[in-house]
């Protein structure tokens, strides 16, 4: 039985061998089953490749792109979830936001109104016994949405007036600061002080006055 499986194996071997003898590679239609069904195979395989590294390769590739754009929007809907369910807390933030700005801009007062506030400032010196020895408003720096005066002062008083004095001008109904302050007691009065410093108030531009800023920055903005 070994010799006859044997021989049946090498007769079946050199029966394949023949079908691959003496192709005439110009004519595939006339091979025997088997070289047929190879060829068949080879280009099946070669069709299969080209389509891998052309068009299929392509469609993977945007396949990852849109995958990686899919991960990009999901967090972009998950912020934008977040802003919806807290919309009317932030609605309600943004409110706070503008009465608070509304508030500041009380407290700033107009072009026409700073000389007022300038007399304000010079009474609450006066109203408190304290001497004037200079008041001299500067020049006017000019921001985006403010202007803001600086004017120097020196006065002279007693230490109780002088603290008084800074006192009624942190509670002026304007926005009103003290800055670069310096106490010196005076000689003849042991009593008194001579204060110097600049008192800096501000007020809120006019719309003229803000179209003017916005065009200086869009000027700067823009490059040679």
């Amino acid at each position: 039985m070994k010799l006859a499986n044997k021989i049946d194996f090498q007769d079946l071997q050199v029966k394949l061998r023949s079908q691959f003898l003496n192709l005439n590679p110009n004519d595939p239609s006339q091979w025997p089953a088997l070289p047929k069904a190879l060829m068949l195979l080879l280009i099946f395989v070669a069709m299969v490749s080209v389509l891998w590294f052309t068009w299929l390769q392509g469609v993977a590739e945007e396949l990852e792109a849109e995958r990686a754009n899919e991960q990009q929007l999901r967090v972009v809907y998950s912020d934008k979830l977040a802003q919806a369910i807290n919309l009317e807390q932030l609605r309600k933030q943004l409110d706070e936001v503008r009465q608070y700005v509304t508030q500041l801009e009380k407290q700033l007062p107009s072009k026409a109104e700073m000389d007022a506030l300038l007399s304000d400032i010079n009474q609450a010196g006066l109203g408190r016994s304290l001497q004037f020895d200079l008041f001299r408003p500067g020049q006017v720096v000019v921001n985006e949405y403010y202007a803001e005066l600086p004017i120097a002062i020196k006065i002279t008083g007693s230490y109780h007036d002088v603290g008084l004095f800074a006192s009624d001008i942190a509670h002026l109904s304007r926005i009103v600061t003290l800055n670069d302050v310096s106490l010196v007691p005076l000689k003849e009065r042991p009593s008194a002080l001579i204060m110097e410093g600049t008192v800096k108030t501000f007020r809120y531009l006019d719309a003229e006055e803000i179209a003017v800023q916005k065009k200086a920055s869009e000027g700067k903005a823009t490059p040679l």
